[in-house]
């Protein structure tokens, strides 16, 4: 395998913090590469580093000959006055400048020997067909107005913008930062797609862990400051990094005995230690060392108190909701349950954030109305963020909202400790917020929407920037929250995770409701090519909800993972009805002894009380077929 570039001793410090040291890694051809690390431990650095963008202290970075790298930054900038096609030509890359030395060419009228040169190296870069293939990877993004203002755009349609700029030069090493971030779902799959079907070599920071498992195959994890590899994909990485962390837990177990001992020795007075070797001495600070490093401990699972919330939730009462020609709802209706986790997906621009707006009253509806209950308390987290003092200490921010958090049952946690629990450890919770990355950031905005006690969680792209360790963390607090959730999000993971329902957005008014994750959304999909609608004159899977004013009312469907169920009943109350009848004839037969009636006799009542259950349940859930 041909080695497309070798990081030696890369060493990068911000003021006083050590982002890594020592880092020494390399990268072959074909290799896809996947790089984890926790929030401001300096992965976007090193990307900046490799690409040119950024120095390090120390090492160095060795390229092979020639090599051509494509970078796509986490926010990319352009001029707002460019529009869509100026900008794949507006970053300087070889093949873009060689078009402008070309034309310069042409204009200037310079000698021949010259153009003739540019004309050969454009045949070897193929640059005569650059904006064809530009248009042709925009259109596969589903970027078709090429002469449209870049000012006039999305942020997810400037993502794709950039991506396709990066993709165009068919680079010999593609380096993406958080590519999937403000990408909706379809171009998520189209970019995963693309990138296993393609044989370019890749290094890329990401959050999304179905697409690191997909799509590559070497993953790199920054921790401690220094790099760890592993030669497979995520499901491997997570069952090599579990037998790392226990092996060195057992180091530091190993070096926290040893240096009891050894604390005594250098506790003596110097003259009772004068005749010793000096290296013992040097030997114990380098054990100390180890004995107190800090591992990476899995979190501990954190339910905190919620308000008390009712049965009246919400009602959607026949919603419309347009922007000029774009229609975002039409005669929505919808009874939202109590403990719902419901999960909102669909393209960019059909309307998901709109939607959330409406309900918190931030945006009003043309027609129809959001009837809200008495006790829902909502904790919103926006897209936008919230906007903090940048000279204000991490833990003084916090404090603003709340000294202390209610877990019920007469617990609670201070705010250092809430923290603590989000991975602040107590030397960054001193740190002012300027210098708090754009994943710690948003994680500390998170905490102040979930400190504040809430029973109606509203969370809208809460896991862009986020790395991995935070997103577990979030998992698990959403999956023990006592109260409603509705998170708008394109992390399909975290989305079967913590979600049990979903809307899909589908644009011209047209909501459709799924009872299941995204994973169990996309099979139904190749099953089912229709599935039933909800919002615009749809229906819910959860509760009673009429479909229009002049509609009967109707029942509720069954949802995913009731029909597995259901169809799982069928099995078992058949199984126990042929172990009953067969008790029944053996103990009517008179050839059995005492031992066999006794425990026959003792297994009938349980038959017939697991019969009667699963019957019972086998009915409930037959009602909704």
């Amino acid at each position: 395998m041909n080695s497309y570039l070798q990081v030696q001793n890369l060493t990068r410090r911000v003021g006083d913090k050590t982002l890594f040291s020592n880092l020494c890694f390399s990268i072959g051809e074909g290799q896809k590469v996947g790089l984890i690390a926790r929030n401001g431990t300096g992965k976007s650095t090193l990307l900046n580093i490799l690409c040119g963008r950024d120095q390090a202290d120390e090492g160095q970075v060795v390229f092979r000959n020639d090599l051509r790298i494509g970078y796509l930054e986490q926010t990319p900038s352009y001029p707002p006055e460019l529009t869509v096609i100026e900008a794949c030509f507006w970053h300087g890359n070889e093949t873009t400048n060689l078009i402008r030395e070309y034309e310069t060419c042409m204009a200037s009228g310079s000698q021949e020997e010259d153009l003739q040169r540019i004309l050969d190296r454009m045949e070897v870069l193929k640059a005569w067909d650059y904006e064809t293939r530009a248009k042709t990877i925009l259109s596969q993004l589903f970027i078709t107005e090429f002469d449209k203002p870049l000012s006039k755009l999305s942020g997810g349609q400037l993502k794709r913008v950039a991506l396709a700029n990066t993709l165009i030069m068919e680079p010999d090493l593609l380096v993406l930062d958080e590519p999937t971030n403000h990408l909706d779902l379809q171009m998520i799959e189209w970019l995963e797609s693309y990138l296993s079907r393609s044989g370019m070599t890749l290094l890329m920071v990401t959050h999304d862990r179905y697409f690191l498992d997909r799509v590559c195959s070497v993953i790199l994890e920054i921790d401690d400051e220094t790099v760890y590899a592993y030669h497979g994909n995520y499901a491997y990485f997570l069952e090599q990094r579990a037998g790392r962390m226990e092996a060195a837990r057992a180091e530091v177990a190993r070096a926290t005995n040893l240096y009891r001992t050894e604390i005594e020795w250098m506790r003596r007075m110097p003259q009772a230690r004068g005749h010793k070797a000096r290296y013992r001495e040097e030997a114990f600070y380098e054990l100390e060392k180890r004995a107190h490093r800090r591992l990476e401990e899995e979190q501990v699972r954190l339910q905190t108190k919620t308000s008390y919330i009712g049965s009246k939730i919400f009602e959607a009462e026949y919603v419309s909701k347009r922007y000029g020609d774009r229609v975002i709802l039409k005669d929505f209706y919808y009874n939202f349950s109590r403990y719902e986790k419901l999960g909102i997906v669909g393209a960019n621009g059909t309307g998901k954030s709109t939607f959330v707006k409406m309900l918190l009253g931030l945006v009003k509806p043309d027609s129809g109305r959001f009837v809200i209950g008495e006790t829902v308390r909502f904790g919103y987290y926006s897209q936008e963020g919230m906007q903090f003092d940048e000279q204000m200490k991490v833990i003084d921010a916090v404090r603003r909202i709340a000294e202390y958090v209610d877990l019920g049952g007469g617990r609670r946690l201070s705010a250092m400790q809430f923290l603590q629990h989000f991975m602040f450890s107590p030397r960054q919770q001193q740190n002012y917020i300027c210098k708090l990355s754009g994943g710690e950031r948003r994680r500390l905005y998170l905490c102040t929407v979930l400190m504040q006690s809430p029973n109606f969680l509203v969370l809208d792209e809460p896991t862009n920037d986020l790395d991995i360790s935070s997103l577990q963390v979030l998992e698990q607090y959403l999956q023990d929250f006592r109260g409603c959730i509705i998170i708008v999000s394109h992390d399909r993971y975290f989305m079967d995770k913590v979600v049990d329902h979903l809307f899909v957005f589908g644009g011209d008014g047209e909501v459709k409701d799924f009872p299941g994750n995204y994973t169990q959304l996309r099979e139904w999909e190749r099953l089912e090519p229709a599935p039933v609608k909800a919002g615009s004159g749809g229906r819910s899977a959860r509760g009673s909800q009429r479909v229009r004013a002049d509609q009967a009312e109707r029942r509720p469907r069954m949802t995913f993972r009731e029909r597995l169920e259901f169809q799982a009943l069928e099995k078992e109350v058949e199984a126990l009805e042929r172990e009953k009848s067969e008790i029944e004839a053996a103990l009517s037969s008179g050839s059995l002894s005492t031992q066999e009636i006794i425990d026959l006799s003792k297994r009938l009542p349980v038959v017939n009380g697991l019969l009667d259950e699963k019957s019972m349940r086998w009915l409930e859930l037959s009602e909704l077929e």
